[in-house]
C-alpha cells in the first residue's frame, strides 16, 4: 500500500513538472510572435506572390522597401554599414534572402539607411545558449523547443532592452511563425498555393445554349457520393468574422445538397457558416428562371400534356416538379403568344395554297372531358388532301349558356363560317352528330345554298354499327352475332368503298344477312368471295329466320341506317 502511494506521489510530481517545462516552452515561445492583426490575410497573400518559403523572408523584404523609400526620399547622413549576414527579424532568421531578391544591381546584402545598425540581443535569463540546460531541465521531455535568442535591429542604440511581456497575446490564427526552408525551393508558386478560381454558374443567354441540350435523372445520393469523392481546391476558407477577422476554417467542408422546382443544388459550407462554393444543375436564364424549369413548363403545353398528370408523374417518382404557378406564369409570358404567332403563320401559309381549289375538309370535336361536365370543346378542321390543319375553334361552355352538348355544333358553325370566308369548301366530313346533319340538310338547314356536300366519317359509322350488334349479342341466345361482327364491319367497309350510289350500295349490303345463314346466291345478287371461302374459316352458321337472323336483318335494314348510308360512299375517313 506504501509503495502505491509513492508511486503515485512520484506520478504526480512527474505530470506537475512536465505542465510546467510546456508552460515555460509555450510563454517562451509567445513572446517571439507578433500581432499583425487584420493584415494576416495580406501578409499570407504576399509570401505566396514572391515565393517566400518563411515568415522570416517576408519581414525582410518589407524591412528591405521600407529602407529603400526612406533613403529614396531622405539624404543619408552617413555612409551605411554594409552587413555580412542577412538582418533577423522578430519574426525569425533568414538565411536564404540573397536567393529570393536583389537590392541593386550587384547588391547582395541588407543595407539600412540607419547608420548606426546597431543590434540588441536579450534573453529572459541572459546570453547563455539554449542548448544548454540546467539541473532541472535535466528529462528526457520532448515538448521543450531550443528556440534562437530575439534579435532586433533598431535605428540606434537603446538605452534598455524593452518589455516583451508588455507585448499583446494573440491567437495562433493571427501569429506568423518561421517555416523551415526547403532545400530546393520551386521556381514558380505551386497551383496549389494560388487562390483557386471558381467557374461561374452557367447562364442562358441565347435560345441555342438550351435548345438541343442533353438531360438526364440525377438521384441525389449519387450526386452526394461524387461531391463527397472530389476534393474542393480550397484549404481554408476566407470568409470574414464578425470581428473582422479571417475565418479559417479548413477542409473538410460541410455538403449541403438542396433542390429547387426540377434542379439541385450542391454547396460547401464551413463550420463557421460561409459558403465556400454553390454548384448548380441548371443554367440559369435572365430572368432568373432555371433552365430545366422552364423547358418542361413550355414542352408539358406543346406536346399536349396536362400539369396535374405529368406532376403526378413526377410525385411518383420522387423527383422535384416546377410549381403551379411559376408553370402558368411561364405559360402565359412565353408560350400562348408564341404559339398563336406561329399558328397564324403556318395556318397563312396553308390557304394560300389553297386558293383557286376545290378543298374537302375533315372536321371533328374534342372535349376536355367525358360527358356533360366538360368545360371546353376544341373543334379542328383538317385538308384531306395535305392532312394539314388549317382551322382550330374553342368553345367555352360559357358560349352555349352551360349548355356542354351544343359545344360541338357551335364549333362546326365557327369553323364553316370562317373557311367559306377564305377558300372554297365543296366538301365537309363530320361525325354522325344529329345537330350537325340538322345544319347541311339540303332541304332545310342553314347552309342549305351554299352547295356543301356533308359526308360521315367511316370510322364513326363503323363504331356505331359495332355498338349495335354487340349489344344484340349480349342477348341470350345471340352470342354467334359476335363472332361474325368483325365480318360484318368489314362488309360494310367494303360495301362504302366499292359502292357509288345508295342503290348499289343496298344490293351489296344485303348479301351479309345471306352469307351468315350459308347461302351465297339469291334472287337478284350473289356473294362477291370466292367459293368454298367460308369453310376455311371455321365460323357456326346462323340459322335462317331464326331469332338471331331476325335480329341481324333489324340492323342491316334499319331505316335510319338506310337514310344517311348515301354520306359514307365517299369513304371519307
Amino acid at each position: 500500500m506504501e509503495d502505491r502511494t509513492c508511486y503515485l506521489a512520484e506520478e504526480k510530481a512527474t505530470e506537475r513538472k512536465e505542465e510546467e517545462v510546456k508552460l515555460n516552452v509555450d510563454r517562451r515561445r509567445q513572446k517571439t510572435m507578433i500581432n499583425i492583426g487584420a493584415a494576416f490575410p495580406k501578409w499570407k497573400s504576399l509570401m505566396r506572390d514572391k515565393c517566400f518559403q518563411s515568415d522570416a523572408e517576408v519581414a525582410c523584404f518589407l524591412l528591405h522597401s521600407y529602407a529603400r523609400g526612406s533613403a529614396a526620399s531622405t539624404p543619408m547622413k552617413g555612409k551605411p554599414v554594409q552587413l555580412t549576414a542577412p538582418a533577423v527579424s522578430s519574426i525569425g532568421a533568414s538565411e536564404r534572402m540573397d536567393s529570393l531578391y536583389d537590392i541593386s544591381m550587384n547588391e547582395k546584402l541588407c543595407v539600412f539607411n540607419n547608420p548606426l545598425n546597431s543590434v540588441i540581443d536579450w534573453t529572459d535569463e541572459g546570453p547563455p545558449s539554449f542548448h544548454e540546460k540546467d539541473d532541472g531541465d535535466k528529462d528526457d521531455s520532448s515538448d521543450e523547443e531550443d528556440l534562437p535568442p530575439i534579435c532586433i535591429r533598431m535605428g540606434g542604440a537603446l538605452k534598455k532592452a524593452p518589455s516583451i511581456d508588455r507585448l499583446p497575446v494573440i491567437g495562433t490564427g493571427e501569429a506568423a511563425h518561421d517555416q523551415p526552408a526547403r532545400e530546393d525551393p520551386p521556381d514558380e508558386a505551386s497551383p496549389c498555393d494560388q487562390d483557386p478560381v471558381f467557374p461561374s454558374p452557367q447562364q442562358v443567354l441565347c435560345e441555342d445554349d438550351i435548345v438541343g441540350a442533353r438531360a438526364s435523372t440525377v438521384y441525389e445520393d449519387c450526386l452526394r457520393q461524387l461531391a463527397t469523392f472530389l476534393i474542393l481546391p480550397v484549404k481554408k476558407c476566407t470568409g470574414l468574422l464578425k470581428t473582422g477577422v479571417v475565418c479559417d476554417c479548413v477542409a473538410p467542408f460541410e455538403i449541403n445538397i438542396t433542390s429547387k422546382g426540377t434542379a439541385t443544388s450542391v454547396e460547401w459550407i464551413c463550420p463557421n457558416g460561409h459558403s465556400l462554393w454553390r454548384w448548380n444543375s441548371q443554367p440559369v436564364m435572365k430572368c432568373g428562371t432555371q433552365a430545366g424549369d422552364f423547358l418542361l413548363s413550355t414542352n408539358i403545353l406543346l406536346s399536349g400534356n396536362d400539369y396535374a398528370k405529368v406532376a403526378l408523374l413526377f410525385k411518383f417518382m420522387n423527383m422535384g416538379m416546377v410549381k403551379k404557378n411559376t408553370f402558368v406564369s411561364i405559360q402565359d409570358a412565353y408560350c400562348v403568344d408564341t404559339v398563336k404567332s406561329f399558328w397564324e403563320e403556318r395556318r397563312t401559309e396553308a390557304l394560300s395554297g389553297l386558293q383557286g381549289k376545290d378543298v374537302v375538309v375533315l372536321a371533328d370535336g374534342k372535349y376536355d372531358s367525358p360527358g356533360h361536365c366538360a368545360h371546353y370543346c376544341s373543334y379542328a378542321a383538317m385538308e384531306n388532301d395535305t392532312k394539314e390543319i388549317i382551322h382550330v375553334a374553342t368553345i367555352n361552355k360559357q358560349q352555349t349558356s352551360c349548355n356542354s352538348v351544343v359545344m360541338e355544333k357551335e364549333g362546326f358553325i365557327e369553323t364553316v363560317d370562317k373557311l367559306t370566308s377564305e377558300i372554297k369548301l365543296v366538301e365537309i366530313c363530320t361525325g354522325a352528330n344529329a345537330q350537325i346533319a340538322a345544319l347541311m340538310n339540303p332541304y332545310e338547314g342553314r347552309y342549305k345554298d351554299l352547295g356543301i356536300h356533308h359526308s360521315l366519317d367511316m370510322w364513326h359509322g363503323a363504331k356505331n354499327l359495332v355498338k349495335r350488334i354487340a349489344a344484340a349479342a349480349k342477348m341470350e341466345g345471340q352470342f354467334v352475332l359476335l363472332i361474325w361482327l368483325k365480318d360484318i364491319v368489314n362488309h360494310f367497309w367494303w360495301c362504302c368503298k366499292k359502292a357509288d350510289t345508295a342503290k348499289t350500295f343496298l344490293a351489296l349490303w344485303i348479301g351479309i344477312i345471306h352469307h351468315v345463314c350459308d347461302v351465297h346466291t339469291w334472287t337478284n345478287g350473289r356473294c362477291q368471295h370466292g367459293r368454298h371461302l367460308e369453310e376455311t374459316r371455321g365460323k357456326p352458321w346462323i340459322q335462317k329466320d331464326s331469332r338471331c337472323h331476325k335480329v341481324l336483318v333489324d340492323i342491316v335494314l334499319n331505316k335510319r341506317w338506310l337514310k344517311d348510308v348515301h354520306k359514307y360512299l365517299r369513304f371519307r375517313k
